[in-house]
């Protein structure tokens, strides 16, 4: 992989907003390398400061026009792709101004593929696996104009009960609005 050739491929998919990858994503960009000359140039890209690694197996195109508060949604929805996600719990409540703090630092996400908990330069995120339906899941998010979902009001509140913890953090008053 020469650094110049993976320079342009990446401006090109930037122009076209993509700027968050996973391993395979980059595999299928530069699908003409070997596995071992991939891994190379892959660890080349980050050691020279071009693709900087976001948390395991996901990558930022540093040098992106794209990056902002919409960054640490993407990188969740690379970290479980293939899954039904959405924002919900504390982060979904801080939203709709339902409870007392605002999490700066940490996404909560709840998922259908696995728990876990990742470490990003962009914040902690955080995912708490549902068994909701597919279409319960469906009715019950919306659009907010992020690359993620958010769950209604009440199904955020129903979620952190679920989970047990924060509740004494609601705003009864404010679940009613």
């Amino acid at each position: 992989m020469k650094i110049v050739k993976a320079l342009q491929s990446l401006n090109e998919l930037d122009k076209k907003g993509r700027y968050v990858y996973t391993s395979k994503d980059l595999g299928t960009v530069f699908s003409e390398d070997r596995r071992s000359t991939f891994l190379a140039g892959l660890n080349r890209l980050v050691k020279y400061g071009i693709l900087q690694r976001a948390t395991r197996g996901v990558y930022i195109f540093a040098y992106s026009r794209n990056r902002g508060a919409d960054t640490v949604d993407l990188i969740a929805k690379s970290l479980r792709r293939g899954h039904y996600n959405y924002i919900s719990l504390e982060s979904a409540l801080s939203l709709y101004g339902a409870i007392s703090q605002v999490p700066i630092d940490r996404l909560t996400v709840m998922t259908t593929g696995r728990e876990g908990e990742f470490a990003t330069p962009f914040g902690v995120i955080e995912f708490t696996h549902t068994k909701r339906s597919k279409t319960e899941i469906v009715e019950n998010i919306r659009n907010m104009d992020r690359p993620l979902r958010v769950a209604k009001r009440v199904i955020a509140l129903r979620d952190l009960k679920r989970v047990g913890r924060n509740i004494h953090l609601v705003n009864e008053q404010m679940m009613h609005e």
